[in-house]
């Protein structure tokens, strides 16, 4: 069986073609399979085109919120940084009142900086970025209690030092003569001030641990009488290369040597014998200075010791 197709060109004319009933239902079942291979193609086009755009929204919003987390997490670190600055501060104001005092640290303290140093070993370990914050939080509540234990400390500083304060030549001065010299029994140890003012730099580690500092600092008016602290002969007086400007060493009779440093004038000289009060120099920013002070060390066998325990 065949079938006939007919075909009219432009000008009119028919074309007749003959095809099998075989060949014709295979150009039809192919025509169909084309369209049907069409479609498939364009439907399977149009699916990715809308997937990938949708997953490039998800990407570009997955972006947004990333940049906004690192953002969050910076601004957390920049406070636990600031945290950890004024912790610092803290404590470092609390050693200072303690040694102006006279107070020992608790050892229940120390026991509490040993521990809290551990754990903040362990929050630095590991490095996941989804781990970041979780460390940056237990950093802010070990910081957190910190301050609370400090807070308590301070408070029973300030009672502890309240119920010393009548006691406290450092903040009395009750001591300073004004420059007389003792008249009565000789003072072979160290044991009055040697100039009236402020304790304005404590001895000890400062600035954050980077300095040691051998002395006490006592700032006055320009000009205030410095003098000997105790009964002893004047082993040097004059200029000092070496940061502390006009300086006087004495060596006591107990055999303790004071040093007074940054002095504007020295009106004693090596060899003479002084006694405890008399005048020696007067204050000065002279060497190593940021203004008028005098810095006083007591010095046991060549080497620096507290002078708060001498300060009475």
């Amino acid at each position: 069986m065949e079938y006939e197709f007919k075909i009219t060109s432009s000008n009119g004319s028919i074309h007749k073609i003959n095809l099998s009933k075989n060949l014709a239902i295979y150009g039809m079942v192919s025509l169909a399979t084309f369209i049907l291979l069409f479609g498939a193609s364009f439907a399977y086009a149009a699916y990715s085109f809308f997937t990938i755009q949708n997953q490039r929204s998800e990407i570009e919003e997955l972006k947004s919120v990333n940049a906004l987390q690192q953002e969050q997490i910076l601004n957390v670190a920049k406070k636990a940084s600031s945290l950890e600055k004024r912790s610092s501060e803290l404590k470092s104001v609390e050693n200072e009142l303690r040694v102006l005092s006279g107070i020992a640290t608790p050892a229940e303290e120390a026991e509490h900086s040993e521990s809290k140093d551990k754990k903040d070993e362990n929050q630095g370990e590991g490095g996941a970025f989804g781990s970041e914050l979780e460390h940056l939080n237990a950093f802010l509540d070990a910081k957190e209690k910190n301050f609370a234990f400090h807070e308590e400390q301070l408070t029973d500083l300030r009672g502890k030092i309240q119920d010393k304060l009548p006691h406290l030549g450092a903040f009395k001065m009750a001591s300073y003569n004004g420059g007389v010299p003792f008249t009565g029994p000789a003072v072979a140890i160290p044991s009055i001030w040697p100039s009236s003012g402020v304790v304005t730099s404590p001895y000890g580690y400062r600035w954050g641990g980077t300095d040691f500092h051998p002395g006490i600092d006592i700032a006055d008016d320009l000009g205030t009488p410095i003098v000997a602290t105790a009964d002893g002969v004047v082993d040097y007086a004059g200029w000092n290369a070496y940061g502390y400007g006009n300086m006087v060493d004495i060596v006591h009779d107990s055999g303790i040597v004071t040093r007074y440093a940054h002095a504007m004038q020295v009106v004693v000289t090596p060899g003479q014998r002084v006694r405890a009060g008399q005048l020696i120099a007067y204050m000065g920013s002279t060497g190593f200075s940021t203004g008028p002070h005098v810095h006083y060390e007591v010095r046991i066998g060549g080497q620096a010791v507290n002078p708060s325990a001498y300060l009475h």
